[in-house]
C-alpha cells in the first residue's frame, strides 16, 4: 500500500543523518527557553522560518505539528473541579440521552435520533457546561448531540420526564405538543435553543459572524459585549461543508479571540471514516493554521503521558503519525489484544514501551477528547488566548461506551438502540446504578435532589451565571418615526423619476437621521454598494472595520470616497453572499442574543439571494430573525444585458415558501415606503418574529403620488390603482400587475380602451404571497367553522364577479398563480418562465410575452373564451402589434 505524500514527508523529515548536530540544536533551543522564556524561543523559531523561506526549503516543512497534544503535561495546570463527580454526571447524561432516543424508537419505530455523536462528545460538553459556558455566552451545539443537551436540562429541572419521553414528538397533546425537537430549533423551542444548527455547515459560519457582530456592537458603543464568548461544538465531518470554512479568514483577519471552535474529531461521518486514507486532525490543523487561527490539539488522554515521556526516540510518535484514520477506526472498534497485535507489535521500539502493560490496560487508554483534564487545559488556553480565534481539535471515539453495538463502527451514526446485553455492558462500564428493570424499561435516571451530583451541577451553573441554552423572546421596543418624516418624498413623488432601488436608499438615509432608530440600522452589502447607489453612505456612516482605516483611499478627494472606521455602521462583506446573510442573521437576532433590537437591511442582487443561500435564510427563519432583505435588480427583464444567471424570475416564489418571511413586489416608491414603515413597526414595535423580503428595481421612471386611501389595501397585497373607461362596458377585464411589469399592465389598459374599446380595472399587486396567505386562512376558517358566517378574503372582495382577470409579473407564472384557486372568474397568468438572456428591457419583455401587447392579447383571448369577442380579434391583434405567432414558447428556447 502506497503512503500518502504527507506521511512520506513526515518520515523523511524524521530521518536524522547527523544526530550529534541535531542534539546541539535542540539543546540550544531548550537552553534559550529555560533562561529567556518561551516567547524568546518562539521568536528564534520565527526567525529560522523566515531564513528557511529565503533559502527555499520551507515548502518541504509540513504545515502541521506532531501527532500529539499541543499542551504538554507541565503546562496543563490543576483541574479546578471534582473529576469523579463530573465523570458521573457525564455518565448520567449519556444514559438519559441513550434512553431518550431508544424509547422514542421502541414506541414508534421510525422517529430516528442519534446516540453515537453525543456519546463521543459527552466529556466535551461537561467541561464546557461545568467550567466555561457562561449564561450570556453564545453556544452553537453539534445538532446530533441534542439529546445530551436535553439530558442535562432534565437534571437541572428545566425539562420534565414527560418532555424527554416525547422526544421528536411535537404534534398533538394540545398546543405545541410538549415534545422536544429533533435538533436545535428556536422556532420550535423558542425559550430553549439559541441557534439552529441542524443544517450542516451553517453553525460554523454563523458562529463567526455572531462573534464579529458582538465586536461591532462594542465598537459602535451600542452594547458592552467585551466579556461574552462564542463557542461552537462541531463535527469533523461537518467541516467538509464549504460554509464551515467560509468565515475562517474573516475571524482571523478581525482577530476574533472571543470565538472558539471545538471540533469533535471522532474520525467518522455518517457512513464511514471522514478521511479513511488520511488524518482529518492534521488536515484541519493545516487548514486552520493557514487561515490564521490558534490551534490546540487534544489527541491523547492522561494515560498516554507516561508512554510519551519514555518515548525519547519518538518511535511511538512516528507510529501514531503514520497511522491513517481508517486504521484508527478499526483499532478503536477492537479490544486491547487486537491493538497490541496490530499496532504496538508492528514496531519493536513501540512494543518495548508497552511491554509492561496488560491487554486491559491497553484497552483502557483514552483518546484526549474523553479526558476531562486534557479538555479543560485546552478550553482554558483557548479562553486565555488573545489576538486570534482558537480551534480545539479533540480526538474521540464515535459511540464511545456503546461497545460492540456502535463504538467506532461504520454503522454507529445510524445506531438507534442497544440490546439488553449492550445496555448491561454500558451500565457496567460506566458504573451506573440501574436495576435490570430500569434498563429494560429505559427509565430516565435522576439522582436525589440533595445528592453530591445534583448539588455540584447547580453550583457550577450558578457560578457561570445560570442555565444554558436559553433564549430571550423580546427586547425593549424601538419606536419607528412617522413615515412623513423620512418617506414623504416617496408618498408625494408627483411624477419625479427614480428607481425603487434609489427610493430605498433614500428611505434608509432618512431613517439613519432619526436619533433613536438611526443608530440601530445595520445596512449590509456583499460588495456592490455603488451598484445600488449606496456610495453616499460610505462617508455618511462609514464602513465597519475593527482597525479603522490604515491607508489613504485612492478616491480620498471625492464626495463619495471609501471610508472605513472602527465605529462604522455599514457592513461591507466582500464577495460572499453566504457571509453577508450570516452577518444579517446576527443583526436580525440581536434582539434575542443581546437584548438589543437592531434593524438590519441587506441589499443584494435578488438572484443571488434565495437561489444561492436559501438554506441560510431558512435557518434565519428558524432563529426568528427580524429584518429586511432587499432583492435589488429583481425581476427577469429589469437587468438588461446581464443575462441568464443574473436575471431573477423566482426569488419571490422561493421567499413565499418560508412561513415567517413576508414577500413584497412594489412598483412605485410610495408603495415601497408604506411597506417599509409597516414592516418596521411590526418587527420593532409589535416584535413580530418575521422578516420581510422586498424586491427593488433599477429602472428609472416617473413615480406617482400615493393616496392615503390606498395604504390599507396595499398592505393586504393589492389595491385598485386606476380604471380605464371604454364604450363596451359589458366586456370589461381586470388587469393585475406588480413590480416591473405593472407599468406594462397600465399601458396595456390604454391599448385595450383605445384599440379594442375594452374597459379595465388596473390593480397593483404588492404581494401575491400576502393575498394567498389571507385567502388560505379564510378558506380554512370557513371549512373548520361551518356554523359561523362565511368570511370573504381580500381577493374575493376586490375580484368579485365574472369579469376575466389577467395577471402579469416579471416572475415565473407560479408566482401570480398563488391566488388562482381564490379568484372566482377566469384567471390568466403571464410570467417569465424559462432561461434569462441579454437584451434591452423592451426586447426581454416581448421575448417572455409579458409586454403590453401580449397582455392585450391575453385579455382579448379571455373575452373570446367568455363569448364576448369573436376569435378573429386575436389574429387582428397579433398582426396589429407585430407578434410572432409561430415562435416557440420562451420556456422552450
Amino acid at each position: 500500500m502506497s503512503e500518502r505524500p504527507s506521511f512520506a514527508l513526515l518520515r523523511s523529515a524524521a530521518t536524522d543523518t547527523d544526530p550529534a548536530e541535531t542534539r546541539e540544536w535542540l539543546d540550544a533551543l531548550a537552553a534559550v527557553v529555560a533562561q529567556a522564556g518561551r516567547e524568546r524561543g518562539l521568536y528564534l523559531l520565527e526567525q529560522l522560518e523566515e531564513q528557511a523561506q529565503q533559502q527555499g526549503i520551507v515548502p518541504h516543512v509540513l504545515p502541521y505539528s506532531a501527532y500529539r497534544n499541543t499542551i504538554p503535561v507541565e503546562r496543563q495546570g490543576r483541574y479546578p473541579g471534582d473529576l469523579e463527580i463530573e465523570q458521573r454526571l457525564a455518565t448520567i447524561m449519556r444514559w438519559n440521552a441513550l434512553a431518550m432516543v431508544m424509547r422514542a424508537n421502541a414506541a414508534y419505530g421510525d422517529l430516528g435520533g442519534h446516540i453515537a455523536s453525543y456519546a463521543s462528545a459527552a466529556e466535551i460538553f461537561e467541561v464546557g457546561f461545568n467550567h466555561f459556558f457562561r449564561a450570556d455566552d453564545l453556544v452553537y451545539f453539534q445538532p446530533h448531540s441534542a439529546p445530551g443537551v436535553y439530558a442535562r436540562a432534565f437534571l437541572e429541572g428545566r425539562l420534565s420526564d414527560e418532555q424527554l419521553a416525547r422526544y421528536r414528538q411535537e404534534c398533538g397533546q394540545g398546543a405545541g405538543g410538549g415534545g422536544l425537537s429533533s435538533y436545535p430549533h428556536p422556532w420550535l423551542m423558542p425559550d430553549f435553543w439559541q441557534f439552529p444548527t441542524g443544517s450542516m455547515g451553517l453553525g460554523p459560519l454563523s458562529a463567526v459572524y455572531q462573534a464579529r457582530f458582538l465586536r461591532y456592537l462594542q465598537h459602535r458603543g451600542l452594547a458592552d459585549t467585551q466579556a461574552r464568548h462564542v463557542w461552537g461544538v462541531f463535527g469533523d465531518g461537518e467541516m467538509d461543508e464549504p460554509e464551515s470554512i467560509a468565515g475562517l479568514t474573516l475571524a482571523a483577519r478581525e482577530r476574533l479571540d472571543n470565538l472558539t471552535f471545538v471540533i469533535n474529531c471522532n474520525l467518522q461521518r455518517l457512513d464511514g471514516p471522514v478521511r479513511g486514507n488520511g488524518q482529518i486532525i492534521q488536515e484541519l490543523e493545516s487548514l486552520f493554521t493557514g487561515a490564521g487561527w490558534n490551534v490546540i490539539k487534544v489527541l491523547w488522554g492522561s494515560d498516554w503521558d507516561a508512554l510519551f515521556a519514555r518515548d525519547t526516540d519518538h518511535v511511538l510518535l512516528r507510529a501514531l503519525a503514520g497511522t491513517v484514520d481508517g486504521q484508527y477506526q478499526t483499532l478503536g472498534a477492537k479490544d486491547g489484544a487486537y491493538n497490541i497485535e496490530h499496532f504496538f507489535r508492528q514496531n519493536p521500539g513501540v512494543q518495548a514501551l508497552v511491554a509492561h502493560m496488560s491487554e486491559a490496560e491497553i484497552d483502557a487508554l483514552k483518546r484526549g477528547g474523553h479526558d476531562l483534564r486534557k479538555l479543560h487545559a485546552a478550553f482554558a488556553a483557548a479562553q486565555a488566548h488573545e489576538g486570534r480565534p482558537t480551534v480545539i481539535l479533540a480526538k474521540t471515539k464515535k459511540g464511545y461506551g456503546m461497545g460492540g453495538a456502535g463504538e467506532s463502527r461504520m454503522t454507529s451514526h445510524q445506531a438507534k438502540k442497544l440490546d439488553l446485553d449492550g445496555l448491561e455492558a454500558f451500565c457496567r462500564r460506566f458504573g451506573l446504578p440501574l436495576t435490570d428493570a430500569d434498563r429494560e424499561q429505559l427509565r430516565f435516571y435522576k439522582p436525589d435532589d440533595d445528592s453530591p451530583e445534583m448539588q455540584y451541577l447547580r453550583e457550577r451553573r450558578s457560578a457561570l451565571g445560570g442555565a444554558l441554552p436559553q433564549r430571550r423572546r423580546e427586547a425593549p421596543v424601538l419606536p419607528v418615526p412617522p413615515l412623513a418624516a423620512w418617506g414623504g418624498f416617496a408618498l408625494d413623488a408627483d411624477g419625479k423619476e427614480m428607481s425603487t432601488t434609489m427610493a430605498a436608499v433614500r428611505l434608509i438615509a432618512g431613517l439613519l437621521k432619526d436619533p433613536q432608530l438611526g443608530p440601530r440600522l445595520v445596512p449590509i452589502v456583499a460588495d456592490e454598494a455603488r451598484t445600488f447607489g449606496m456610495a453616499s453612505l460610505f462617508r455618511q456612516i462609514g464602513i465597519y472595520a475593527p482597525d479603522g482605516q490604515l491607508y489613504e483611499p485612492e478616491d480620498a478627494g471625492s464626495m463619495l470616497s471609501y471610508r472605513e472606521a472602527k465605529d462604522g455602521q455599514l457592513l461591507e462583506e466582500g464577495i460572499t453572499e453566504a457571509g453577508a446573510l450570516a452577518s444579517w442573521t446576527a443583526a436580525a437576532t440581536s434582539y434575542s442574543v443581546s437584548g438589543l433590537a437592531m434593524l438590519p437591511i441587506y441589499i443584494y442582487y435578488s438572484m443571488f439571494g434565495f437561489q444561492r443561500v436559501g438554506d441560510l435564510i431558512w435557518a434565519a427563519a428558524d432563529q426568528r430573525a427580524r429584518g429586511f432583505l432587499f432583492g435589488a435588480t429583481a425581476g427577469r427583464t429589469t437587468l438588461g444585458g446581464e443575462g441568464l444567471q443574473h436575471q431573477d424570475g423566482s426569488s419571490v416564489l422561493a421567499a413565499a415558501q418560508v412561513p415567517n418571511c413576508r414577500v413584497w413586489d412594489p412598483c412605485f416608491a410610495g408603495e415601497l415606503a408604506v411597506i417599509v414603515e409597516h414592516a418596521a413597526r411590526r418587527m420593532l414595535e409589535q416584535q413580530c418574529d418575521e422578516f420581510h423580503y422586498v424586491t427593488l428595481m433599477n429602472e428609472n421612471y416617473a413615480q406617482p403620488s400615493l393616496p392615503a386611501a390606498a395604504h390599507d389595501d396595499l398592505l393586504r397585497g393589492m389595491y385598485l390603482h386606476a380604471q380605464r373607461e371604454a364604450p363596451d362596458a359589458a366586456a370589461g377585464v381586470r388587469l393585475l400587475g406588480s413590480g416591473a411589469i405593472l407599468r406594462e399592465v397600465i399601458a396595456a389598459a390604454g391599448l385595450l380602451a383605445a384599440d379594442w374599446q375594452v374597459p379595465s380595472e388596473i390593480y397593483s399587486v404588492t404581494s401575491f404571497a400576502e393575498l394567498a396567505r389571507e385567502a388560505r386562512e379564510v378558506e380554512r376558517a370557513n371549512r373548520l367553522q361551518p356554523l359561523e358566517r362565511d368570511r370573504r378574503s381580500h381577493v374575493a372582495r376586490l375580484l368579485a364577479g365574472d369579469a376575466p382577470v389577467i395577471a402579469a409579473t416579471d416572475y415565473v407564472r407560479a408566482w401570480p398563480q398563488l391566488i388562482a384557486e381564490y379568484v372566482p372568474a377566469r384567471y390568466v397568468t403571464l410570467g417569465t418562465d424559462g432561461f434569462g438572456r441579454s437584451d434591452t428591457r423592451a426586447e426581454l419583455r416581448r421575448h417572455f410575452e409579458v409586454d403590453r401587447h401580449h397582455i392585450v392579447l391575453a385579455a382579448l383571448q379571455a373575452l373570446v373564451r367568455a363569448g364576448r369577442r369573436e376569435r378573429t380579434v386575436l389574429a387582428h391583434a397579433a398582426q396589429r402589434y407585430g407578434l410572432d405567432t409561430a415562435a416557440e414558447p420562451p420556456w422552450g428556447r
